[in-house]
């Protein structure tokens, strides 16, 4: 198994040299040459499987051969150790033929805990295989940063600096990065929004002047090893059915489209999605993509549900990719003009191909408290307000309604207090391995939205 840019321009890599890359020297993101393809007897054939084993069956083709039998499935054991149900991702049903899918259950309380459990174990792997050591750079808009961070602060042979956009996560999500004391881990609270990180975070890869000899990682879902990971639980989630359904539609919230590029690569697995429902706050690009081919970069807007506070969502390039049959040129000039005008639109033919799997929904801050009472009211369970938009969503498109729908519910509703208060719903508590992270002081820089500034503290720490 190889893996190549996006944008076509550069060497095509192996499993072991995509663990520790972020984007390609081209700008490009990596992308496997080949989806393996299952017939639906051998996907039936799964059922059963605990979440441990169906990982195993979906990760390896994507390892080349990189680690043995045995030590992949170690790999994949230790990485769901830390979660606090015994199916990992349970599935709940909420209504008739609507499910949500849990994903809150890791050490983090959010779905990003699946990803980077796994990167950090696999990064450990490597590391210490080859003798090597990383720095990793990394953005968030809420929930990344701390899945990072727990999964690689007891590493020696990494070195972590995360940036958040100051005062736009939760206080919850900012202090499961900023309240842990591992020597090092570094945090810093970057004056703009989750975009100015993203970008800061890319211009560092891509000036040699800052990342030669440095060896930079990245963790951000432009590492395909997040994307390969999040693919387990599409599957999982539909064998989990009874009976097994002719095909399943999942509505994802997504601001990055990390997460629903994963359940796009289950179905060209072969897993039966008939409809992948592409749920969005305010801040709508993808949804103005999918409804008018308009990916077009406005201004973010601070919202409740601060995971999806994007205007820019780095993995949409990956299924540009897709779309125009791996044609690297073709993409690098789309992205070219994107970064030029802020804008982007396909060929029809294109948009009506993504059309044909993708639907999209955007749920602003009224209907996402509308959704998060209505939830209570009638199904007696209470959701975060980005599990509150895939609801939504996944209420307000047009799909196959004769089919299941499941909702991922992305993250733990106690990590987001406001969107309860403003529901009127019962505070969900804190869970056990959360309480009293309130009282723990806290270790983070405030810096302004400067290249030299942040780099210089990049710098003097290492």
């Amino acid at each position: 198994m190889k893996y190549v840019s996006t944008r076509g321009n550069s060497p095509a890599i192996t499993f072991d040299a995509v663990i520790t890359s972020g984007l390609a020297p081209d700008g490009g993101l990596y992308m496997p040459t080949e989806i393996p393809k299952y017939p639906l007897a051998t996907i039936k054939g799964w059922k059963g499987l605990s979440y441990t084993e169906l990982a195993f069956q979906i990760i390896k083709p994507f390892t080349g051969g990189y680690l043995s039998d045995a030590d992949l499935k170690a790999v994949i054991e230790k990485s769901y150790t830390g979660f606090d149900d015994p199916k990992i991702a349970p599935l709940k049903k909420l209504g008739k033929d609507e499910y949500l899918l849990e994903l809150f259950h890791g050490p983090t309380l959010a779905f990003k805990d699946f990803a980077l459990q796994m990167l950090g174990n696999l990064l450990d792997y490597k590391l210490t295989r080859e003798n090597e050591h990383v720095t990793i750079i990394g953005a968030t808009s809420g929930d990344t940063g701390s899945a990072a961070i727990e999964g690689c602060r007891k590493s020696d042979r990494v070195k972590i600096f995360m940036l958040h956009p100051n005062n736009r996560t939760s206080p919850i999500q900012r202090r499961q990065m900023t309240t842990i004391d591992s020597p090092n881990v570094y945090n810093i609270a970057l004056e703009g929004t989750f975009d100015d990180c993203q970008d800061m975070v890319k211009e560092m890869f891509n000036k040699p002047a800052f990342a030669g000899g440095k060896h930079l990682m990245a963790v951000n879902s432009i590492n395909w090893i997040r994307i390969m990971a999040q693919i387990v639980y599409y599957f999982y989630a539909y064998l989990q059915l009874e009976p097994l359904p002719k095909s399943v539609a999942f509505s994802v919230p997504t601001g990055n489209f990390g997460d629903i590029f994963a359940g796009y690569v289950a179905y060209k697995m072969g897993l039966p999605i008939n409809r992948l429902i592409v749920a969005t706050n305010a801040n709508d690009i993808l949804h103005r993509f999918f409804a008018k081919n308009d990916y077009s970069k406005g201004t973010v807007k601070p919202s409740l549900s601060p995971s999806m506070d994007i205007q820019v969502s780095s993995n949409f390039e990956r299924l540009l990719y897709d779309l125009h049959s791996s044609n690297g040129k073709a993409v690098a000039k789309l992205m070219d003009g994107f970064k030029k005008t802020n804008k982007l639109s396909v060929d029809p033919t294109v948009l009506t191909l993504a059309r044909s799997i993708f639907t999209s929904y955007s749920c602003d801050d009224a209907q996402t408290v509308k959704t998060i009472k209505a939830v209570h009211t009638e199904c007696n369970e209470i959701i975060c307000p980005h599990t509150a938009a895939g609801v939504a969503a996944a209420n307000g498109t047009a799909h196959d309604k004769n089919s299941p729908t499941i909702v991922l519910a992305t993250a733990h509703p106690a990590k987001f207090i406001e969107s309860m208060l403003k529901a009127d719903v019962p505070i969900v508590k804190l869970p056990e391995k959360l309480k009293g992270i309130e009282d723990k002081p806290e270790r983070f820089e405030v810096m302004p939205n400067d290249f030299y500034t942040v780099t210089e503290y990049i710098n003097k720490n290492l």
